[in-house]
C-alpha cells in the first residue's frame, strides 16, 4: 500500500490580498510574490521526494495557477487536474471587491470583524464559513478522500477558507480554533492518513 497522501496548499498572494480587498468568488491573478510563492511550494514538495496521483483545484484562476506553477517545478505537469467550485474561496457577498479599511468605515469595525470571524454569521449576500464548510466537506468526502484512502497522493490547491474546512476535519478542530488557524499562502501541508481516514502524521514546510 503506498502512502495515504494528501497534501493542501493554499494559493500563493493574490492582486486583492496585497490590494486589502475582499476577493472570494472574484476571479483575480497572482502577484509576482504569488507566483514565487507557488513555485517555492513545488520545490518545497520537490524536496520531500513527493510525487502525485492527481489533483484538485477550485473554478478560480489564482488556485489553479497556483497549482499549475506547483508541478512545473516538480515536473509533473501531465497530472490529471479536477477543478470543482466546492473548493471555491468563501463567498464574500457584498463584501467582495471592497477595501477591509473601506468596508469597516461603512460597516463599522465590530459588524466587520463578525462578518470575517465568526463561524455562522454571512456577510449580506455572502457565506459564512459553515456555508463554506457545508460545500467543501461534502466534496472532499466524496470525491477526494476516497482516491486517498485507495492510496492515491493527492494534492489540492485552493483557498484559505475553503481549506479551512479540510483541516477543520483533519485535524478534529472545533469552530472557535478554526477561526484562530490561519493558513499561509503558498505554504504545503502534508498529511498522511491511515485506513480510518484519521491523520497519523502532519508535516507543514512554512519554514
Amino acid at each position: 500500500m503506498s502512502d495515504r497522501l494528501l497534501v493542501l496548499v493554499r494559493h500563493g498572494q493574490s492582486e486583492w490580498n496585497l490590494k486589502n480587498l475582499f476577493t472570494g468568488w472574484r476571479d483575480v491573478d497572482l502577484t509576482e510574490q504569488g507566483v514565487t510563492e507557488a513555485r517555492a511550494a513545488g520545490r518545497k514538495l520537490k524536496a520531500q521526494g513527493l510525487t502525485f496521483d492527481v489533483a484538485y483545484t477550485s473554478a478560480l484562476k489564482r488556485a489553479q495557477r497556483t497549482l499549475d506553477l506547483m508541478l512545473e517545478e516538480m515536473g509533473q505537469t501531465g497530472l490529471p487536474i479536477v477543478k470543482d467550485l466546492a473548493l471555491n474561496e468563501r463567498d464574500y457577498g457584498d463584501l467582495s471587491g471592497l477595501n477591509k479599511d473601506d468596508a469597516r468605515k461603512k460597516w463599522g469595525e465590530e459588524q466587520v470583524h463578525i462578518w470575517r470571524r465568526s463561524y455562522d454569521i454571512a456577510p449580506p449576500g455572502g457565506e459564512s464559513l459553515k456555508d463554506t464548510l457545508a460545500r467543501t466537506l461534502p466534496y472532499y468526502v466524496t470525491e477526494i478522500l476516497p482516491r486517498v484512502l485507495r492510496g492515491e497522493r493527492v494534492l489540492v490547491a485552493a483557498h484559505g477558507n475553503s481549506l479551512r474546512a479540510l483541516v477543520m476535519v483533519l485535524e478534529k478542530l472545533s469552530p472557535e480554533q478554526i477561526l484562530k488557524r490561519e493558513i499561509g499562502t503558498g505554504v504545503p501541508i502534508i498529511y498522511k492518513l491511515g485506513a480510518d481516514a484519521l491523520v497519523t502524521s502532519k508535516l507543514d514546510l512554512a519554514a
